[in-house]
């Protein structure tokens, strides 16, 4: 069933509603490390059926493992997201062996660290090819399937760096900008159709995972997230959050976050001369690259028996643990009801308080 089948319906993207007993069916792509694995254990504790997307074999049964242990369904799918034939029939095999899908998490990326020229026209593409059109790709999986249903959800993780370019990650900032052009593209024709299938975002901040000892690099020292750091269990409740509650656009996770689109959006200019101070030395530690890390650009860095990265990368003793702002905008309705009904009491009383000194005068 095209969207155009969809026009004149009397609806809108339907705020998904977590019952205790409702059993989803959820793919997470790049599940095999990172904000992928901390996401698939998040929804496994929920019992879901989980789908595990990503190329390395190491991380997806160590993922898997995870997640049933956590009291999910694990479902592994090797697939590479820059393969769109190979992306559609792993969402067959989803909806054959665990069922409908009603959640896909496009997450999976690939990156360099390196100034734009030490970075190769075919190095530019396999980024795009898996990054920006993995999710593309995924998209489009997910809509062939949940369209006809007219329900689902598909979560989009983005980066502060959607919004704001820095130095050394060229084609990383590149391919997350376009999957937020293409967010809200794809979010207005959903709205346009009355489709009840949703998007949205969530724009992340820096965040510890395994992706700075595998992430292809040409910088003179070892690579490093830019603080503050998050651990990925951060992000992942970020993530779910989202897939519950869809109707909003976009999320923001970390005030670091926040302050990095804002300051892209009324101070750009001095942005740009701030990171070229600062961006280079930022994203790097005192210690030398070892230059015979693994690269997962073109093969997966744990397609080694044994080889498991996990969740986390070698930043633990420097990453938060929690977000109070996530916290806030999470509540945001409730916080708002708050100061709502504490504008009344103090309006009533200060109406009492009037009232009781114009008696006094009396």
């Amino acid at each position: 069933m095209s969207r155009a089948a969809h026009r004149g319906r009397a609806g809108r993207p339907a705020e998904a509603v977590e019952k205790a007993d409702e059993k989803k069916t959820v793919v997470v792509t790049g599940a095999s490390g990172g904000i992928g694995r901390a996401v698939a254990r998040r929804f496994a504790r929920r019992g879901y059926r989980i789908a595990l997307l990503a190329r390395g074999r190491t991380g997806l049964d160590a993922a898997a493992r995870e997640v049933e242990t956590a009291g999910g369904t694990a479902l592994q799918v090797p697939v590479d997201m820059a393969d769109h034939e190979a992306v559609d029939r792993a969402a067959s095999r989803v909806e054959t062996e665990l069922g409908p899908i009603d959640v896909w998490v496009n997450n999976a990326f690939t990156s360099a660290f390196a100034p734009v020229t030490e970075i190769g026209p075919e190095e530019f593409r396999r980024v795009t090819e898996v990054t920006y059109l993995g999710y593309v790709y995924g998209t489009k999986a997910a809509l062939d399937r949940m369209l006809p249903r007219d329900r689902g959800v598909i979560v989009h993780v983005g980066s502060a760096l959607a919004h704001r370019g820095i130095p050394l990650q060229a084609a990383y900032c590149a391919a997350k900008h376009a999957i937020k052009g293409f967010h809200e593209s794809l979010r207005c024709e959903l709205l346009h159709d009355r489709s009840r299938v949703a998007v949205t975002m969530v724009q992340l901040p820096a965040v510890n995972t395994p992706q700075f000892d595998w992430v292809l690099s040409r910088l003179p020292r070892r690579t490093q997230p830019v603080p503050p750091i998050f651990q990925p269990e951060v992000a992942a409740l970020g993530v779910v959050h989202a897939a519950d509650h869809p109707r909003r656009r976009e999320y923001q996770v970390g005030r670091s976050t926040v302050s990095t689109i804002l300051g892209n959006k009324f101070a750009a200019g001095l942005l740009d001369r701030y990171l070229a101070r600062t961006g280079y030395a930022s994203q790097q530690t005192e210690q030398p690259r070892d230059r015979d890390r693994p690269a997962n650009l073109w093969r997966p860095a744990d397609d080694v028996p044994g080889k498991d990265f996990g969740a986390h990368g070698a930043f633990d003793d420097r990453s938060a643990r929690r977000s109070p702002q996530m916290w806030i905008s999470h509540h945001r309705g409730l916080l708002g009801a708050v100061g709502a009904a504490g504008a009344v009491g103090g309006a009533v009383g200060g109406a009492v308080a009037a009232g009781l000194a114009r008696r006094a005068r009396r």
